[in-house]
């Protein structure tokens, strides 16, 4: 797969799934949101494509382009077994996740990573956007820790593009505000993460938000014990967001959500930095 396919195929995924969730929001909703829309969305989107353009500029190699040198020079786990590619394609992308729901579990135990992933948190809103939501610097250090994670473990190029494109998708849609059927939702967060499951992460107490690490599978919370089930109120009268920063025009402006790491807070965490 060359580097042109890849960026049509996770653009055209993105683009649908965003659309697909857009359209649930509105016909479904599970809360009143209280930020005004508008320009909440603008900066979350505008978010995403600084972001974009800063891992193109910073990191000029993609994870696929990593994997296939990885390949070519039989590096990593994967390459020193004697398994079906199909396996290996599998594992690849469980193991992935894996790593993913490790580096979210550092992001909030290292009060200096805090820093950068309170952008995140401080939306005072949860929807789909808030699944793309995240500071420049994070993204930046997230795309080195995945392409030393392909190195590592041999990733195919297909497992690379196939773990984006379902944790991309399943990050818009577990961050969505739809109104699922409680048992559709219970019967569902054995497979894969449900906003009501990661809405609670969302939470302003601190030990739901030190819970239900996962973006796409379920199961890491569940094996490691940071799965919470129901959060203290219910899902439509919970705060999202963070104790220290509650007013709309600190958060949900562009150029306030980029400083949001280099201010001085009253959160605990930040000042342990």
């Amino acid at each position: 797969m060359n580097s042109q396919t890849e960026v049509i195929v996770r653009l055209s995924a993105f683009a649908g799934v965003l659309l697909a969730m857009t359209v649930w929001e509105l016909l479904t909703p599970r809360r009143k949101l209280i930020a005004r829309k508008g320009p909440r969305w603008a900066s979350n989107l505008l978010l995403v494509a600084i972001n974009t353009i800063a891992a193109r500029l910073v990191i000029p190699v993609t994870a696929v382009a990593t994997a296939l040198t990885a390949e070519s020079g039989h590096w990593g786990l994967l390459h020193q077994l004697d398994w079906p590619y199909w396996g290996k394609v599998v594992f690849a992308v469980v193991a992935l996740d894996l790593v993913i729901y490790l580096q979210h579990v550092m992001f909030h135990a290292v009060p200096a990573l805090w820093r950068l992933h309170k952008v995140h948190h401080a939306d005072l809103d949860f929807d789909v956007t808030t699944g793309l939501r995240f500071h420049t610097l994070e993204i930046l250090l997230s795309a080195i820790l995945k392409l030393a994670a392909v190195v590592a473990l041999g990733v195919p190029a297909l497992a690379v593009v196939l773990f984006e494109v379902i944790l991309n998708g399943t990050a818009m849609f577990n961050h969505s505000n739809i109104r699922l059927p409680e048992r559709v939702d219970r019967v569902l967060r054995w497979f894969v993460v449900t906003p009501d499951m990661h809405r609670i992460h969302h939470s302003i107490i601190r030990r739901e938000t030190d819970s239900n690490f996962g973006f796409n599978l379920p199961w890491w919370d569940r094996l490691l014990g940071t799965y919470r089930r129901d959060p203290r109120e219910s899902h439509e009268t919970m705060t999202i967001g963070v104790p220290d920063l509650r007013e709309e025009a600190e958060v949900e402006r562009l150029h306030r959500m980029l400083l949001i790491p280099f201010r001085r807070t009253n959160d605990r965490r930040d000042a342990e930095a």
